[in-house]
């Protein structure tokens, strides 16, 4: 799996770490999203910082992961994107939904004022 899971006090870090979340990535993103929200994990960190590149199957995962989060009364935060992804999501008129800082640092103080 091309990412990085880091369990906190507060929130659950995924770090994408492939130049991609496509086709190839997203299903076991989904599934790992799933196993965590499973375990009455609420707020989840995605970070895209490693991220150029985002297709519809990546956008699904992110939606997957805010509704989880939102579906157990948490936070969902995206971070770290890059301009070609950025883009995708403000065509996507998904900017107006989800929580999307810089860094993991403001994802982590978004959840703290929840």
């Amino acid at each position: 799996m091309d990412c990085k899971i880091t369990k906190k006090d507060t929130h659950t870090l995924i770090e994408i770490l492939s130049d991609k979340l496509d086709s190839q990535i997203a299903p076991s993103l989904k599934s790992e999203l799933v196993l965590i929200s499973g375990n009455k994990e609420k707020n989840i960190i995605l970070d895209l910082s490693s991220c150029r590149y985002c297709d519809s199957s990546g956008l699904s995962a992110i939606l997957v992961a805010n509704r989880l989060c939102k579906n157990a009364n948490g936070t969902f935060v995206l971070c770290g994107l890059q301009t070609a992804v950025e883009r995708l999501i403000t065509i996507s008129q998904l900017d107006s939904v989800l929580h999307i800082t810089t860094t993991a640092e403001k994802a982590e103080e978004i959840i703290a004022q929840k």
